[in-house]
């Protein structure tokens, strides 16, 4: 069984940083893409920013230019470095991976539980 672990979320005012931390456990045989999503209270849910296991990312246009995602392929982690933080950016973010359980099965979405991101006005 595949978990996704999140941790950084919190309050921020205007303008700061938080630092967003997926980390992937359990037993399998390989990740391929992260992502990032978020949700605000009565919105869908939306994408934030995706990396692909050679690193290549994907941001939200929102996102461009203030978040960074990265990954450490040898520890199954993924970090969303957020800066420049606005208000309309608070929402729970979610991460997301792309997961091969053994060497021949089809990869499969996993989710995390979610972490709270509030930026203060």
């Amino acid at each position: 069984q595949v978990q996704l672990v999140e941790s950084g979320g919190g309050l921020v005012q205007a303008g700061g940083s938080l630092r967003l931390s997926c980390t992937a456990s359990g037993s399998f045989f390989s990740i391929s893409a992260i992502g990032w999503y978020r949700q605000a209270p009565g919105k869908q849910r939306e994408l934030v920013a995706t990396i692909t296991v050679e690193g290549r990312t994907n941001y939200a246009d929102s996102v461009k230019g203030r978040f960074t995602l990265s990954r450490d392929n040898a520890k199954n982690t993924a970090t969303l470095q957020m800066s420049s933080l606005k208000p309309e950016d608070t929402a729970v973010y979610y991460c997301n991976a792309r997961v091969r359980s053994t060497s021949t099965s089809w990869y499969a979405n996993y989710w995390g539980q979610g972490t709270q991101v509030t930026v203060s006005s």
